[in-house]
């Protein structure tokens, strides 16, 4: 795995908790856990607003759309 060095600083609390819950990892690989789930949360946040937005613009068309097929949708229905 390629690595980087990086100098962060913390405030002393976070520091503090960071070496209570990184327990038998190293401080480095706890860190580097968080923020990649961290990033993979922001991503698909992002992701979902993306998609939102995607079909509050798409919302009229989806309308037509299924209006346009409605008798197909709806054929041999009365059959049950």
């Amino acid at each position: 795995m390629n690595t980087v060095r990086l100098n962060i600083t913390l405030p002393k609390d976070t520091a503090a908790r960071l070496e209570k819950f990184s327990g038998h990892k190293s401080k480095s690989a706890f860190i580097a856990e968080c923020i990649r789930f961290r990033i993979d949360q922001i991503e698909k946040e992002d992701l979902k607003k993306a998609l939102e937005e995607g079909y509050k613009n798409t919302r009229s068309e989806s309308l037509e759309l299924a209006k346009e097929f409605e008798a197909a949708d709806i054929e041999g229905w009365d059959e049950y």
